[in-house]
Parts: C-alpha cells; sequence; structure tokens
C-alpha cells in the first residue's frame, strides 16, 4: 500500500496508460479522482476501482480549458479533503508529420493537448499540493529528450514538458513539493493502436520493435514508474525525467 491516505487526479484516466496508472494507484492504496473528455470511460475506470474495495470518483472536462481544471480541483478537494498527487497523463497526437507538413492547427492542438494542458493542471493543483506537500508525475515521452523522426510538433510538446518538470522541480522544492517526469518510448495503447497496425501492415512494425532491446512496453510498465514516483519511497527525487522506455535511448545513444 505504497499510496495509502493519498488523493491523486489522474488526466486521461479513462484509457491506455492513464487507466492503469489509476488503476494502480487505486490498489495502492490511493483515492483518485479519474479524468478525461469522456464521460463513459471514465466512469468505467473510477466504477472498476470501487467494485475492487477502492475510492474514485470520475470528473469529466477538458485540461486544455481552465475552468474545467479548476473544476477537477476542486472536486478532488471537497470530495477527499485534501489532494497529494497530480498525475498529468492527458495527451494528443493529431500528427506524424515533419514542420512543412504540420499545419497551424494540428501544432497547436499538439501543444496545447501535451503541454498546456500540464501547465494548468499544475498551475490550479498547487495550493492544494503546497498544502500536502505533495508532488506532480509528468508523462512526457522519450521523444522529448531525443527527436524521432515525423514528431516535430509532439517532441516540441514533450520536450515543453521536460523542462517545466525541471523548473518546477527548483522552484517548488522549499515547498516541499517534488515534480518529476516519467518518458516512455513506445508503449501499445489505444492513442497508437491504429499507427501500429498500419505499421505492421506496411512492414515496419519489427524494425520498430528491434529499437527497443527489451520489446514493446505495456501500460503497467509506465504505471509502475509512476507509482514510484508519486510514493514516498522517492521522497528525495525531484527534477527527473525517468526513461521508461525498454532500452531504447541507450541503444539509440
Amino acid at each position: 500500500m505504497r499510496l495509502k491516505d493519498k488523493v491523486a487526479i489522474v488526466t486521461g484516466g479513462g484509457t491506455g496508460l492513464g487507466r492503469s496508472i489509476a488503476t494502480l494507484f487505486a490498489q495502492e492504496g490511493a483515492s483518485v479522482v479519474v479524468n478525461g473528455r469522456r464521460p463513459g470511460p471514465i466512469a468505467a475506470v473510477a466504477e472498476a476501482i470501487e467494485r475492487a474495495g477502492g475510492r474514485a470518483i470520475p470528473v469529466p472536462g477538458d485540461v486544455t480549458v481552465a475552468a474545467d481544471v479548476r473544476r477537477l480541483v476542486e472536486a478532488a478537494v471537497q470530495t477527499f479533503d485534501r489532494l497529494d498527487v497530480l498525475v498529468n497523463n492527458a495527451g494528443v497526437q493529431p500528427s506524424r508529420t515533419k514542420v512543412a507538413d504540420c499545419t497551424e492547427e494540428e501544432w497547436r492542438t499538439t501543444l496545447d493537448g501535451n503541454l498546456t494542458s500540464v501547465f494548468l493542471c499544475c498551475k490550479y493543483a498547487l495550493p492544494a499540493l503546497i498544502t500536502s506537500r505533495g508532488n506532480v508525475v509528468n508523462v512526457a515521452s522519450t521523444t522529448g529528450v531525443r527527436p524521432s523522426r515525423h514528431r516535430a510538433a509532439y517532441g516540441a510538446a514533450k520536450a515543453g514538458v521536460v523542462m517545466l518538470t525541471r523548473s518546477m522541480a527548483l522552484d517548488y522544492a522549499r515547498h516541499g513539493v517534488r515534480v518529476n517526469a516519467v518518458c516512455p518510448a513506445f508503449v501499445e495503447t489505444d492513442m497508437n493502436r491504429e499507427w501500429l497496425a498500419d505499421l505492421r501492415a506496411r512492414g515496419g512494425y519489427e524494425a520498430l520493435v528491434r529499437t527497443h532491446p527489451l520489446g514493446l512496453g505495456e501500460p503497467d510498465d509506465v504505471a509502475y514508474a509512476a507509482m514510484f514516483l508519486a510514493s514516498d519511497e522517492a521522497k528525495w527525487i525531484t527534477g527527473v525525467a525517468l526513461p521508461v522506455d525498454g532500452g531504447a535511448t541507450v541503444a539509440s545513444a
């Protein structure tokens, strides 16, 4: 029960990595506020947690909208009386393109969905986190620490998440608030399932797998890393961007 008596918000918690993180946090004793834009998936996750004996509530909302974010934080504090952990997992990848092929709309959507959302959630959660001496776990990407072909906007956004993580770690350490990030490589999730299926059809899937010495990851691989960083076991760790990548980063060094 590494998160016993903690209260955590998990954005993008209805599917993929977020669903695994929310479920694992609940198993480890946390009360979980499950956020996402679609009410159905987050309600299903919260109900599954409750059926397993945990505590969870679904709070739908768009984390690129300040009013929705404020309501999310208020719901957590009003329901559970505190907030200890913010997991910024929500993200989007509307295109996989080079700069010249990326539309302005795709660029803005990518930056808003992956970086502005993290800024807003941190901004409005910080007062509660300072009170509890809590922590933030941001879900970045290996694409934020090394370049990846045809992912210019996504890489720029995730690099921004990494630098925001480090800046906040420096600014809020004196308040006892830790801020860390996990940087996954390719994990088979709902967001990239269609792209991976297309890659298989075109014969490029095995080449992608070979860039990961331990193979592609599963959502639980990222969830366990996030859980460690959120727990008191990591109480002397802040400002870290932890690769959770099956060795992909060292393989490309």
